[in-house]
């Protein structure tokens, strides 16, 4: 049996702090990703072709990094993702209509950084991902998601799931194994701006587990989120 190389998304960090930059890179790329760090806006704008997605802070010794965004998008629809020190919602508007794909607000969490990776991947067809994976087809034990199809199989049965408990299943198979806060859950399934009820993640939890047939699929993280695990 082969096994199938994983794909390493290449990402481009454009940030002038030692203090952030290294720790970021060494965090990245034990999440599996390639990364290249440079100071300057000129060496982004030379460095970004050969990027998959780039990480962009806005205050650069050399150019704004808004400028730096602006010409990126104009030459590229390689996904961005600002790091900005920037809250207020004026300078969130600005920076989506320049072009970026997202922002971060620092101070910011690791693991919220990484999920926000991967959600603008998946928003813009570029997951990280096996050969497999990148067909839409996911095997965790006897678990199989095809996400081209939705559709959910374990041992050879189809589990018949709603269009939001398919989608919760594949954004916690996204993350196996990692827990997901539940804001990030209601964020990437419902709407970020979503105002239900929590409960109603609590209600689809449930009824997933039901329908795998062994609790032991989602692991609940009391106050935090939910895992996928391979069920025992």
């Amino acid at each position: 049996m082969t096994t199938e190389p994983i794909v390493r998304a290449r990402l481009l960090l454009v940030e002038d702090e030692d203090a952030i930059a290294v720790p970021l890179v060494e965090g990245l790329e034990r999440e599996g990703f390639d990364v290249t760090s440079v100071r300057t806006g000129g060496a982004a704008l030379q460095a970004a072709e050969h990027a998959d997605l780039v990480l962009l802070d806005l205050g650069l010794p050399d150019v704004d990094g808004s400028d730096v965004c602006r010409t990126l998008r104009r030459s590229s629809d390689t996904p961005i993702i600002v790091l900005t020190a920037r809250g207020d919602e004026l300078d969130r508007v600005l920076l989506l209509e320049l072009g970026a794909d997202d922002y971060v607000v620092k101070p910011f969490g690791f693991r919220e950084l990484v999920a926000r990776i991967r959600a603008v991947r998946r928003r813009t067809g570029r997951p990280d991902a096996t050969e497999s994976e990148r067909q839409g087809v996911q095997q965790v034990g006897a678990l199989r998601i095809d996400r081209r199809a939705r559709r959910v199989v374990i041992d050879e049965n189809e589990i018949a799931l709603t269009p939001k408990e398919f989608d919760l299943l594949a954004r916690l198979a996204d993350d196996l194994g990692t827990v997901v806060r539940r804001d990030q859950l209601i964020e990437e399934v419902w709407d970020e701006h979503w105002w239900g009820p929590t409960k109603t993640l609590d209600v689809h939890i449930a009824s997933l587990r039901k329908k795998l047939g062994n609790p032991t699929w989602i692991t609940t993280v009391r106050s935090v989120g939910y895992r996928l695990d391979v069920a025992r």
